[in-house]
C-alpha cells in the first residue's frame, strides 16, 4: 500500500511572517495609543470624586491658594504608617501635590525608617524629643511649621454593640487636616508676615487674655492660622501706628479714646489704612470718639442694643442668618452668627453723595421683626448690624498703604474666648481680616470633613451563609462555568 500523500503546511513561511508582522504592528499601534493617552492625560484630565456626601476633596480656598504658590514646599509626614489617621493625611496631601507640583511630599515612618528618621532629627532638632511623633512638617526655604496629627482629628466615645460585656471605643467623626495644612502652607510661603495691631488703653479686649468672657486669646490664634501676627499697641504720647501695621483693630473700647489717639487713627485711615472696629453694649452711653471718625466715612453707630425674639436662644443674643452679597459674608449664606446684645451699625444717610465718597455697604441684618431693646414701643423692623467700607486713594494725598477698607460690627463680645466657637463667629473673623488685607483667595471656608462610617451587622447564621457564598459558592460557580466550556469544546 502506497504511503499517503503528506499534508501540506497550512501557512506558507511568507504568510507566517506576514501574520507575525501584522500582529507586531497592531501591538505597536495599541502601545502608541496608550502612551499618547497617558502623556496627554498628565496635563489634561478630568477627575471625579465619588462620596456619600458628594463633596469635593479640596475647598475652593485651598485650590485657589495652591495654584498661586510659586515656591517649593517640602512636606514631611513624620508618622507611624499603621496609625489609622495616616492614610487620610497622606491622601489629602496627595491632592495638594496634584494641584501644585511644587508641593513635595515624603513620608518618614519613625518606627520603621530609622535612618531617615535620624537624618530628619539632625535637621530639625525638636524632633529628637520623645513626644515628637505623628507630625506633619511643612518647610519652604528654611521657614517651617508643624501640624500635630492629634490636633486634626475629632473623636467621640461610643459604646460597642456587645451583649456579653460593656465595651467602648474611640470613634473618629471629623477631620480638620485641610484647614491645618492650608494654614501651614500659607505660613511658610509668606516670609513677610502680615501684622494686626490691637489698640489698647481704652478698655479694649486683650489678645493675650484667656478670660472666657472678655479675652481675645482665641481670636489671636485664628489670625495666626491665617498667617497674621497679632500684637498690642498704644498710641499715647509720641507713639505712632507702626509702618508695618497691615490692619488696625479697635475691639470694644469702653471709655472715651483721647483726641490725639483719634487723630492718629483718622490719619491712618486717610492714608489707605485697614480697620476692624467692634463696638459693644458697654459703651452705649459712653461715646468713645471713634463714632465721629466713622461718621466721616459714612458709617452710623447706634446708641442702643437690638433684640430679636424670633431669632434668639437666650434672649440677650441675636442669631444672624440674613446677609448681603459681599465677600466678607458670602461664605456664610447657609450659616449663622450669634451676636450678644448687638448695636445697629448702618450706612449714614446724607443729602448728597459725591463721586469719590466711600462705598458703604450694610452686610448683615436682624430678622424683620427685631426691636430696640427696652424700647419695643418704637416699632419693629430689620436692622443692619455690620458694614463694609471701601474707598480708593484720596485726591492729592499719597496713600502708601493702598485702598482704605473697614469692617465695622456692632458687637465685640461674639469674638471672646467663650463665644468665638459659637455658630460661624470664628469663620466671620477669618473672612473679615482676609477681605481687609485684600486676600481674595482666602475668602472661602474650610470646614471639617465628616468621616462617614458604615457598619454591617449580621447574625451568626447570616455570617455563616456569607462565608459559604464567598469561600465555596463563587469559586464553585467559576469552576462549573469552566467545566461547561471545556465539555462543549471536547464535544
Amino acid at each position: 500500500m502506497a504511503d499517503p500523500t503528506p499534508e501540506k503546511s497550512t501557512f506558507s513561511p511568507y504568510r507566517k511572517w506576514g501574520i507575525g508582522l501584522q500582529v507586531c504592528l497592531v501591538i505597536g499601534l495599541v502601545l502608541s495609543v496608550v502612551v499618547m493617552i497617558n502623556y496627554l492625560s498628565h496635563d489634561y484630565f478630568f477627575r471625579y470624586h465619588l462620596s456619600a456626601r458628594g463633596r469635593i476633596p479640596l475647598a475652593t480656598r485651598t485650590v485657589k491658594f495652591l495654584e498661586s504658590v510659586t515656591n517649593d514646599v517640602n512636606v514631611t509626614i513624620y508618622y507611624d504608617k499603621n496609625d489609622p489617621l495616616y492614610t487620610m493625611v497622606a491622601d489629602l496631601l496627595k491632592e495638594y501635590k496634584r494641584i501644585n507640583r511644587k508641593i513635595n511630599v515624603q513620608t518618614v515612618d519613625y518606627l520603621r525608617d530609622a535612618g531617615a528618621a535620624v537624618q530628619l532629627k539632625q535637621k530639625y532638632t525638636f524632633l529628637a524629643s520623645p513626644n515628637a511623633k505623628d507630625i506633619i512638617l511643612f518647610d519652604c526655604g528654611g521657614r517651617y511649621k508643624t501640624v500635630n496629627g492629634n490636633a486634626i482629628a475629632q473623636y467621640v466615645t461610643e459604646r460597642m454593640p456587645n451583649e456579653k460585656e460593656i465595651e467602648y471605643r474611640r470613634k473618629l467623626v471629623s477631620f480638620t487636616g485641610e484647614k491645618a495644612f492650608t494654614s501651614a502652607v500659607i505660613w511658610v510661603t509668606n516670609p513677610k508676615q502680615f501684622k494686626a495691631c490691637f489698640l489698647q488703653g481704652d478698655g479694649e479686649h486683650d489678645i493675650e487674655s484667656g478670660d472666657e468672657t472678655l479675652g481675645y486669646l482665641k481670636l489671636a490664634a485664628v489670625l495666626l492660622e491665617n498667617s497674621i501676627q497679632a500684637e498690642k499697641i498704644s498710641l499715647l504720647g509720641t507713639n505712632e501706628i507702626p509702618a508695618d501695621c497691615n490692619l488696625l483693630v479697635i475691639a470694644g473700647p469702653t471709655v472715651a479714646i483721647p483726641d490725639p489717639v483719634l487723630d492718629k487713627v483718622d490719619q491712618y485711615l486717610n492714608q489707605g489704612g485697614r480697620l476692624l472696629a467692634l463696638f459693644n453694649f458697654s459703651s452705649i452711653h459712653k461715646e468713645t470718639g471713634l463714632e465721629r471718625i466713622l461718621a466721616k466715612w459714612g458709617v452710623s453707630v447706634g446708641t442702643n442694643t437690638i433684640q430679636d425674639l424670633q431669632n434668639t436662644k437666650a434672649g440677650t443674643d441675636v442669631i444672624v442668618t440674613s446677609f448681603a452679597d459681599h465677600p466678607v459674608v458670602a461664605p456664610l449664606q447657609t450659616l449663622a452668627l450669634q451676636l450678644i446684645l448687638p448695636r445697629p451699625i448702618g450706612k449714614l444717610q446724607s443729602a448728597r453723595q459725591s463721586a469719590d465718597a466711600p462705598r458703604v455697604q450694610e452686610i448683615a441684618f436682624t430678622g424683620s421683626h427685631a426691636t430696640i431693646d427696652k424700647n419695643p414701643q418704637l416699632g419693629s423692623g430689620r436692622f443692619p448690624l455690620m458694614v463694609a467700607v471701601e474707598k480708593g486713594a484720596l485726591k492729592d494725598v499719597i496713600t502708601d498703604r493702598g485702598t482704605t477698607r473697614m469692617v465695622v460690627i456692632g458687637d465685640s463680645i461674639f469674638l471672646v474666648n467663650r463665644q468665638i466657637e459659637s455658630g460661624a463667629n470664628k469663620d466671620l473673623a477669618g473672612y473679615a481680616v482676609n477681605w481687609l488685607l485684600d486676600r481674595p483667595h482666602l475668602l472661602e471656608g474650610l470646614e471639617p470633613r465628616p468621616v462617614a462610617e458604615y457598619r454591617l451587622v449580621m447574625t451568626n447564621t447570616q455570617l455563616q451563609s456569607a462565608e459559604w457564598l464567598l469561600l465555596a459558592g463563587m469559586p464553585g460557580a467559576v469552576l462549573a462555568l469552566g467545566s461547561v466550556v471545556w465539555l462543549r469544546r471536547r464535544g
